[in-house]
């Protein structure tokens, strides 16, 4: 079955029937005559040049911009003629930075919504909780500071799950990731795949990225000027038949790298590594780890989150070590990407590993196993997935 036919329901359509923006009665119309639709729970990407209509096209779904002709039906119905305030709240909307209102703190950014929506406090608080989790921010350590006190990744985060607070069944996104680094920027993308896995919200969103759109969407629209339809299909067919020259030239060259960013690490084999929980006795840890062949042992939490993956010699000189069980080691960072990035991000962020791998986190940054270097350059040279013991499971 199709990764997109194993979503949840949990988003609406989205159909547009010649929507037109034009901006005063002369002109070239911003977005002309654009007619497409979104089935529920899909994530379709908008790229194309500066100024193509990206960005208008997706802002008059929710009618921050109002179309001049055309309808917008969200769910079947036509949002047009809608109370455009009642709209938006049930529509979440994530820009740049996140857009966070610095005098409020993270937990009154994120219960805006649910307030005009006359929750009670307790309703609101519980789902405060609930979003910072799903976010990957511990409610406890978060929910109380203020927006400067958060690094850009985190404030990005927040703005996601303000724009989740009221569980709306359509997000829009316009360029939400632009403006934090790229190990950040991958990281998120993560976050909001697994977001989206377990949620099944009707995503639609702006970039300039077109890797981004690829690693995203399960559709690209790929737009010219007046937010002309030049391409919208798989990012699979995108790459590989490429509409027309306009196209071509975002899709660029390198077949093989490309072929790392169309497959992800819960398409691959894992490897089934030694784990350990914090406070077990080191020695028999230490036995187990020789037992299998491995020369390192990854740490997990009492959630199952991989906290450390220090090496054996670390831990038979009790560097993590205290009155013989295992601690949480000090400065000890790891690789680690979701199931559901990419082997082209994955690939980065093995280079920043001294393990040959990096460890694999599922839903809620739980422990799935470890992705090898040999896999991913299997996949770049278009060979088969390498054999090797403890291969058992894909993520």
């Amino acid at each position: 079955m199709p990764e997109s036919d194993q979503k949840s329901a949990g988003g609406v359509s989205i159909e547009l029937r010649g929507v037109t923006k034009r901006y005063g009665s002369k002109g070239r119309a911003a977005v002309d005559d654009v007619s497409m639709h979104i089935a529920a729970g899909e994530i379709v990407v908008f790229v194309g040049p500066s100024g193509c209509g990206k960005t208008t096209t997706l802002k008059m779904i929710n009618r921050l911009i109002e179309p001049t002709s055309g309808e917008i039906l969200i769910d079947g119905q036509d949002v047009t003629h809608a109370d455009a305030d009642e709209l938006r709240r049930n529509i979440g909307y994530v820009i740049q930075a996140g857009g966070l209102f610095p005098h409020l703190s993270i937990a009154a950014n994120i219960g805006i919504v649910p307030g005009m929506l006359g929750w009670d406090k307790q309703r609101t608080a519980t789902r405060v909780d609930e979003l910072l989790d799903l976010v990957g921010l511990e409610p406890a350590a978060y929910r109380d500071r203020f927006p400067k006190e958060l690094s850009g990744g985190q404030q990005q985060r927040v703005g996601v799950a303000r724009a989740l607070a009221a569980g709306p069944p359509v997000l829009l996104m316009d360029e939400p990731f632009g403006a934090v680094d790229p190990i950040t920027r991958a990281r998120l993308q993560d976050e909001l795949l697994s977001i989206h896995e377990e949620l099944g919200t009707t995503i639609v969103m702006v970039t300039h990225d077109f890797d981004e759109a690829v690693k995203l969407g399960d559709r690209i629209a790929v737009l010219d000027v007046g937010a002309r339809i030049v391409q919208f299909d798989t990012p699979q067919t995108v790459l590989a038949e490429p509409a027309d020259d306009f196209v071509r030239e975002f899709v660029g060259s390198g077949a093989g790298l490309k072929q790392l960013s169309l497959t992800r690490v819960a398409d691959v084999p894992l490897l089934d590594f030694p784990t350990a929980r914090l406070g077990e006795p080191a020695a028999e840890v230490a036995a187990r780890v020789r037992g299998a062949g491995e020369e390192s042992v990854v740490l997990l939490d009492e959630r199952g989150r991989a906290v450390a993956w220090p090496w054996l010699q670390a831990l038979e000189r009790g560097d993590c070590v205290r009155d013989g069980r295992i601690v949480l080691p000090r400065n000890a960072p790891f690789a680690t990407v979701g199931r559901r990035a990419t082997l082209s991000d994955t690939l980065d962020t093995m280079l920043q590993s001294h393990h040959g791998g990096a460890v694999v986190t599922g839903r809620r940054d739980t422990y799935l196993g470890v992705i090898s270097v040999d896999v991913v350059m299997s996949v770049l040279q278009g060979g088969r997935m390498p054999g090797a013991a403890g291969e058992v499971r894909t993520a």
